[in-house]
């Protein structure tokens, strides 16, 4: 019918996804990504920051329907074949607004990555590392020796965050939180959380004795001397969720989980 939504699938490449994609296919009518104006997504949670980083990298931003095929599946709805165009109709928006990462390594190569999750730092061999964090523009811990440090967003502190003991966030409260992972000194920093608006820079004190990498979600960069971490506010995505399952939700729920 006129007037409604033209829609995309993609899949991850597990057997589950791919044959609920083929299921998919045979009853309703899809047409190509870069057509659509939402996206259907079947796999896990690790495929549904793939498929949002790739709108991020393509500079189309549409709202994103994940079915869940993989493992966790917290940004994603549960699987099923049937009513697609009344969940779609009925589904409640959640705005994600991403990180971004500006990274300078120890070469003189910069980059800029985001990251819809989480901005780490992590050591690169036996050696712990050593970083100096400043937070708008003033230092806050001159020296901080860890395992490593991250950045995540409130759709992101129920991951790594939340395994590395940092604070759950609840969507829209616009913060983040800055937590240490296994911090050696000083040995009673928990971490922060700071409003979104913070500018965070992570600089690496010894590069050469004690390498660090800096991982936006899933893409890494080695060696890394400075990294800038702010949020996004250019490319806000959109997260699409049934109404008795939306995402707030989930991260509420996570607060009450032994």
């Amino acid at each position: 019918m006129s007037g409604e939504p033209r829609r995309a699938l993609v899949a991850s490449p597990t057997s589950p996804a791919k044959a609920a994609e083929e299921r998919l296919r045979a009853a309703y009518d899809f047409v190509e990504p870069h057509e659509a104006d939402l996206i259907i997504a079947l796999g896990g949670d690790g495929f549904m920051l793939q498929t949002l980083h790739a709108m991020l990298e393509g500079r189309r931003i549409v709202p994103v329907f994940g079915m869940n095929l993989g493992t966790v599946g917290f940004l994603m709805n549960e699987w099923r074949l049937e009513r697609l165009d009344q969940r779609l109709a009925s589904a409640k928006s959640f705005k994600v607004n991403p990180l971004r990462m500006t990274v300078d390594t120890v070469d003189g190569e910069r980059f800029s990555i985001p990251a819809i999750n989480e901005v780490s730092l992590l050591r690169e061999t036996r050696q712990t590392a050593k970083l100096e964090v400043e937070v708008n523009g003033r230092s806050v811990l001159p020296e901080l020796v860890c395992d490593g440090v991250l950045v995540a967003t409130p759709a992101g502190s129920t991951a790594y965050n939340l395994s590395a003991h940092g604070p759950i966030l609840p969507l829209g409260s616009g913060l983040v939180a800055l937590t240490p992972i296994s911090p050696f000194r000083p040995r009673r920093w928990r971490g922060a959380i700071l409003p979104e608006s913070t500018a965070i820079r992570f600089t690496v004190l010894d590069p050469v004795k004690r390498p660090v990498s800096a991982v936006a979600d899933q893409r890494e960069v080695r060696d890394v001397a400075q990294v800038e971490v702010g949020i996004d506010r250019a490319t806000p995505l959109t997260l699409l969720f049934d109404p008795e399952h939306t995402l707030d939700d989930r991260i509420a729920a996570e607060q009450f989980i032994a």
